[in-house]
């Protein structure tokens, strides 16, 4: 038996509180929609945050290395060696005009005479150029010769200008932040591992020297193995390229490899490349 339908005003209200009774549970549903949308964005927030704080974090520590100068180097890139090996650069610097006519960046650091009568033979070298493992090759031995017997000091200046030519894998700069971590931490190893980088020297247009070789290499010198672990850092990186445009801005147009005695270019007509050539231009230097 079917029951008699509610009086139509019964309906109404019936309709009116169900309604009531709908927004409510969606006004609900909404509130927690939000508390959940506002939970996950601060949540979200607190994510980025902590993300943002570590790459900031290690971007500062990697700014921070980045922007290193090794100590046993000149403001102007120079790893100067004598009879006794590295040469600390001294705290005061002599401007360009104070001390010296050239204003060459020996004068720049180290007063006119600093080094009594030897003469200072300055090289600006880039481990990828070929020239400049030729010159190595016929004129090493000799600088090493005269620089043992006090005659010369050896002014190393490792640049990069020929990442280039090593596809991408920026080999230049590589060994010559490699070369100025050495001279930091292992200075009785510098010139075995200058020697052995040009001794096994890539050809052009190659992928170069992988970090692991240029650590073998080092091993190979007499690197401590701790020191041979961190090289490939990069911690002189930022030094390099600084080197490398302070090389540019003394010499007005830096090429490989460039060779000064006493802040004087090799003079017109002495080829390096001759047997004997580069002796007679420093003993005429000395005087």
């Amino acid at each position: 038996m079917t029951e008699p339908r509610p009086p139509k005003a019964v309906r109404r209200d019936e309709a009116k509180a169900a309604a009531q009774r709908l927004r409510e549970e969606q006004q609900r549903a909404a509130r927690r929609q939000r508390t959940l949308a506002v939970g996950l964005l601060v949540a979200g927030i607190a994510v980025v945050g902590v993300i943002v704080a570590v790459i900031l974090n290690q971007g500062g520590g990697d700014a921070a290395g980045a922007e290193e100068q090794p100590s046993v180097s000149s403001d102007r890139g120079a790893i100067v060696l004598d009879a006794d090996g590295i040469v600390q650069p001294p705290d005061e610097q002599v401007t360009p005009g104070e001390d010296g006519e050239d204003g060459n960046d020996d004068d720049v650091v180290w007063p006119q005479g600093a080094f009594d009568d030897a003469v200072v033979v300055s090289v600006y070298s880039d481990y990828m150029c070929p020239f400049c493992g030729l010159f190595e090759e016929s004129n090493g031995p000799l600088l090493e010769e005269l620089r043992a017997s006090g005659e010369i000091v050896l002014a190393m200046h490792p640049v990069a200008i020929l990442d280039r030519y090593s596809a991408g894998t920026q080999f230049s700069t590589r060994a010559t932040a490699a070369v100025f971590a050495v001279a930091e931490q292992a200075p009785e190893a510098l010139i075995e591992f200058n020697a052995l980088l040009f001794a096994n020297q890539p050809e052009e247009n190659s992928t170069g020297l992988s970090d692991e070789q240029i650590a073998d290499l080092a091993s190979q010198a007499g690197v401590p193995d701790d020191v041979v672990a961190t090289l490939a850092d990069g911690t002189y990186t930022w030094w390099a390229a600084q080197a490398t445009d302070r090389a540019s801005q003394d010499l007005g147009s830096l090429s490989t490899p460039t060779i000064l005695l006493d802040g004087v270019p090799l003079a017109e007509g002495v080829d390096w490349r001759v047997e004997g050539a580069l002796a007679e231009a420093i003993d005429a230097a000395r005087g």
